[in-house]
């Protein structure tokens, strides 16, 4: 499952989409709330949209719920199939590409999905905050799209960008929105092959 994804996206990118959605947005925020990585990994801190009142904002947390139990791992995809997210702290994780990672041997090819025609995406996840405070998130799995399939058995929901307000303040059911896009929606390159 997605453990590691990229975050390329200029701020005027994020800016003009969310522009286009009829979002309001805090007057303070700037391109250093939009920070870029090359890989955003489990425990590291990415940047997610999630709503503020009538409008959205960008925060940064930590990628991975805590650990449900001792000697657990954090839970950093989060299954969708079948449930329902009413009561939810809905987000949308901000980026520009997902990695997956296929073979038996280390390090395993490393396959980076992005989506067609468009230099930005989302990932719709659930963010949570602890007791002290502390902000994280996860982003929700279901079945594999065709463009996944050859790769994973699982994937990440990947929104487009005019989706991004039905899932955040939920004005569309869940299966319409929690689903594999269609065929050929989503370019893959390996940018680093099976070792051999």
């Amino acid at each position: 499952m997605c453990n590691d994804y990229e975050q390329h996206i200029a701020y005027a990118q994020y800016a003009e989409a969310v522009r286009q959605l009829a979002l309001t947005t805090p007057s303070s925020e700037s391109a250093a709330d939009l920070p870029q990585a090359d890989d955003i990994r489990i425990g590291d801190l990415g940047t997610v949209l999630r709503a503020a009142g009538n409008g959205v904002e960008l925060v940064q947390m930590k990628f991975g719920f805590p650990p449900p139990r001792p000697r657990a791992g954090p839970i950093f995809n989060f299954k969708s199939d079948g449930r329902h997210f009413d009561q939810s702290k809905r987000c949308l994780i901000i980026l520009s590409g997902f990695f997956e990672f296929t073979g038996t041997k280390y390090p395993k090819a490393k396959h980076r999905f992005s989506l067609k025609g468009s230099p930005l995406m989302a990932i719709a996840g659930l963010w949570s905050e602890d007791k002290e405070g502390g902000l994280s998130f996860t982003m929700l799995t279901t079945e594999p799209g065709p463009d996944i399939a050859p790769y994973h058995d699982r994937q990440v929901v990947a929104l487009k960008t005019e989706d991004w307000a039905a899932w955040i303040f939920l004005t569309r059911p869940e299966a319409e929105l929690l689903k594999p896009l269609p065929a050929g929606s989503l370019a893959v390159e390996t940018v680093r092959p099976e070792s051999g």
